[in-house]
């Protein structure tokens, strides 16, 4: 006999650390059968998965090579068409660049069930966790959350009148090795040179490292922080609130003292 169709659950696994899940997030990542997840997902949760789950890494890692999408939209139908309950996780929150628009459609067009689980994201995780506000009264009246490359890693084109706005705390996504540019860009607009930043490394994991600075001095940052891991830049005066040292580590604290 045929097997009932599965569903599928397009699930936020939050910056990294577990305890930063949903509940309604844990509860889907303890009950799957099959796990497909981004590079970006932590051991930590991938280990909450079943033993005897099915965990694929879908990767989807920005300058390496990954699953192209129509191979993991396959992968998820084939895997429901079995009968299977499977779970889609992805970093951060699902529908902040995460694709789920594309991956949501293709599977109602193939009468597949699907759920979306939101997570938290990068912006809300570093400001939580270096002690600053993304909106305050009198300084920042709107967010606006960005990504500052284009598919092919290009800087976009447009929108950056809008992110020139002082009142506007902006957060940019998936732009690491483009934010000197981006920087540039919003200060061509009409942003303040010494606006304050957070360049944010590894956002809401126990390793995140906060570089504060200014728009015209984050190339000089970040090249004398040898970033290596995802990045989330906030600009805009509320990051002037920050405690840098809130996260670090008692060993870091004790060197840094």
């Amino acid at each position: 006999m045929p097997h009932e169709p599965g569903r599928v659950r397009l699930v936020g696994a939050g910056p990294g650390s577990a305890d930063l899940l949903t509940v309604r997030a844990l509860r889907a990542v303890e009950g799957a059968q099959a796990l497909l997840y981004d590079a970006l997902v932590s051991d930590e949760v991938i280990a909450l998965a079943p033993a005897a789950c099915l965990k694929i890494q879908t990767g989807k890692r920005a300058g390496r090579t990954s699953m192209k999408q129509e191979t993991i939209n396959r992968l998820m139908l084939r895997l429901a068409r079995r009968g299977l309950d499977v779970v889609r996780l992805k970093g951060g929150d699902p529908s902040i660049f995460g694709r789920v628009g594309e991956e949501a459609a293709f599977l109602h067009a193939c009468g597949i069930a699907t759920e979306v689980v939101p997570g938290v994201t990068a912006a809300s995780a570093a400001a939580a966790q270096f002690g600053f506000p993304l909106t305050h009264r009198g300084e920042a009246r709107r967010l606006l959350l960005a990504t500052a490359t284009t598919q092919d890693s290009g800087l976009t084109e447009g929108g950056w009148a809008a992110a020139a706005d002082p009142e506007t705390t902006v957060a940019l996504y998936m732009g690491r090795d483009r934010l000197e540019a981006a920087a540039q860009r919003l200060i061509a607009q009409g942003r303040s040179p010494a606006t304050p930043v957070m360049a944010v490394e590894n956002a809401g994991r126990p390793d995140a490292r906060a570089m504060p600075g200014t728009l015209a001095g984050l190339g000089a940052t970040l090249a004398a922080a040898r970033v290596t891991g995802p990045v989330v830049l906030i600009v805009g005066e509320v990051t002037a609130q920050a405690d840098v040292f809130a996260a670090m580590p008692n060993d870091a604290l004790a060197e840094a003292g």
